[in-house]
């Protein structure tokens, strides 16, 4: 899905964990679109700058915001920011920050819970409710879910399919709260992407990449394509889109 029209223009856009991977290119695609993008990291302040440097070039505005998810008062005042550096506005919020702690069941520590289910579900819940306080009609959220939501493949799963499974309920229920004055919410689950952090070409890659319909992984930018087009899109809320090459098939 692709918006090629220039239908962000003028928008103010929050991508939080915007630095790498699939937030940054959700930043530079949201920037060619016509948006103005403030992105958070909370490690990384050379990546997180080079993106800024990297929409500017697009003639667009950008802020890079150091912020950790998994601290209230940062999750939310991250809005804020995005706010107050461009604008006065927020026109559009993706929740893309996430953390991933893998491993068998029994392995699994409180530590790891606690820091799975701070930073994917309260940290996008606050962000979301922050986001929602200073939208107006046309406001957008849009949330980075997973695959695993809709099929768990193996094992080792357990603690972050349950905290993206989490965001689809989440998703569901802002677009019925939000959706009589004109906010929409819907969430995006990637398949297997070709990032730094799992690579194509990567020790597991074979294995994921037959897992799915189209035998190989998403890139970031394909990701980036549905979640502009959600940026645009006026009478789709409370959906979920799998851009996971059939994983779910």
């Amino acid at each position: 899905m692709t918006t090629t029209d220039g239908t962000l223009h003028g928008k103010v856009a929050l991508v939080t964990g915007g630095s790498r991977g699939i937030g940054a290119a959700t930043v530079l695609r949201l920037a060619r679109e016509g948006a103005d993008v403030a992105l958070t990291y909370a490690n990384g302040k050379e990546a997180a700058e080079d993106v800024v440097r990297r929409v500017e070039a697009l003639g667009r505005r950008a802020v890079a915001l150091r912020a950790d998810s998994a601290d209230p008062q940062e999750a939310a005042g991250a809005v804020a920011g995005a706010a107050e550096a461009l604008g006065g506005r927020l026109d559009v919020l993706v929740n893309n920050v996430g953390v991933g702690v893998l491993g068998p069941l029994e392995g699994l520590s409180l530590a790891d819970v606690d820091r799975v289910l701070a930073v994917n579900v309260r940290g996008v819940f606050l962000a979301s409710q922050a986001a929602a306080a200073v939208m107006g009609a046309g406001g957008r959220i849009i949330t980075i879910g997973t695959c695993m939501t809709q099929r768990v493949p193996g094992p080792g799963g357990t603690l972050y399919a349950m905290s993206k499974s989490a965001l689809v309920g989440l998703t569901k229920a802002l677009a019925r709260e939000l959706g009589g004055r004109g906010i929409t919410a819907n969430i995006v689950h990637p398949g297997p992407t070709d990032t730094d952090m799992n690579p194509a070409d990567g020790p597991y890659a074979a294995g994921q990449a037959a897992m799915t319909a189209l035998g190989r992984f998403g890139t970031a930018e394909e990701v980036a394509g549905t979640v502009a087009y959600l940026a645009g899109a006026e009478y789709v809320t409370g959906a979920e889109f799998a851009v996971d090459g059939g994983h779910a098939a």
